[in-house]
């Protein structure tokens, strides 16, 4: 009778202590939800607002309505800036991916320390987007720079790379897949997931390496593929600061290194007009939301899952 009692008491109390474990979740959750608010949803709702107003930052913001959309689309440098992000996101990208997956297949061999390599080639990724790299990525190839010692060793006359508008841009591309680590550890983990009897069964049968790597590996690991693909390819329409440093602000020479963000920067606080920065943010934002899009539906032709 009295364990009988102990039961009842003890379900009777079951429904205060979720109450209590239902406030105590809240507690530890809202500063999560204040910062979303007021780092998230508040800057976002008041950018889409000022995309629509005149505002220079020094002067409340004035109703313009569709003006600043419209006055992208007659803008040259907005034109270029688009061209050269794409160009850079779509070349610098797939060639990213496919260094971090060729390192990350040789990682899988299991070569002794791997621990140690795994650390040295993921530092290019905490790196890569700093300031001091950027710098350092300009002082290397600029015309005094190792690249042009290493190049004058071989007699061979080198130029300004970073200097010349028809190769500012590639060195901004040689950063971009010089930082492979982020997917590089991915792709490891995925190719760790691979069993070995497929390999196995492939070798009885007479596959090559060639052979077992387009038909086991790349079919296994198209997930991680797109999953790779859909993060660097956000993050590419975000670069920033490589362009910014290597070019001192300015996008060039000629707006070579003019990427989108660059230029919005440049509207929003050189030129002061961040009521045409906000628009220009939105569009990134649909951009970026698109290609998203695209990935997601090709994905069903070229995705294999277990399934």
């Amino acid at each position: 009778m009295a364990v009988i009692q102990e039961v009842a008491r003890t379900r009777g109390a079951a429904p205060e202590r979720r109450k209590g474990d239902g406030k105590a979740a809240a507690l530890f959750l809202a500063p999560w939800f204040v910062g979303l608010v007021l780092v998230t949803a508040f800057p976002l709702v008041a950018s889409l607002y000022l995309s629509f107003t005149d505002y220079s930052l020094l002067e409340a913001p004035g109703w313009v309505g569709l003006e600043n959309y419209t006055a992208m689309f007659s803008d040259p440098r907005f034109f270029q800036a688009l061209k050269v992000t794409f160009t850079y996101v779509l070349v610098s990208v797939p060639l990213q991916l496919a260094a971090a997956l060729a390192l990350a297949m040789v990682l899988d061999k299991g070569l002794r320390g791997l621990a140690f390599y795994r650390s040295v080639y993921y530092l290019p990724s905490l790196l890569g987007g700093s300031v001091a790299i950027a710098i350092l990525w300009r002082q290397v190839f600029g015309a005094d720079g190792l690249v042009n010692q290493v190049l004058g060793f071989f007699g061979i006359e080198g130029v300004g790379w970073v200097s010349h508008p028809d190769y500012a841009l590639g060195t901004l591309m040689i950063l971009n897949v010089w930082t492979f680590g982020a997917p590089m550890i991915i792709f490891l983990a995925g190719l760790r997931q691979i069993p070995a009897m497929y390999y196995e069964a492939a070798s009885i049968d007479g596959a090559g390496r060639w052979r077992r790597f387009r038909s086991i590996t790349v079919p296994l690991l198209t997930p991680i593929i797109f999953f790779n693909l859909v993060l660097q390819l956000i993050g590419a329409f975000q670069s920033f600061t490589q362009a910014f440093i290597v070019s001192g602000g300015t996008g060039g020479p000629v707006d070579s290194t003019l990427f989108y963000t660059l230029y919005l920067y440049e509207k929003g606080f050189s030129s002061y007009q961040m009521g045409y920065a906000s628009a220009m943010a939105w569009f990134l934002l649909l951009v970026v939301a698109g290609m998203t899009a695209v990935n997601f539906l090709a994905s069903k032709f070229w995705v294999f899952y277990d399934d």
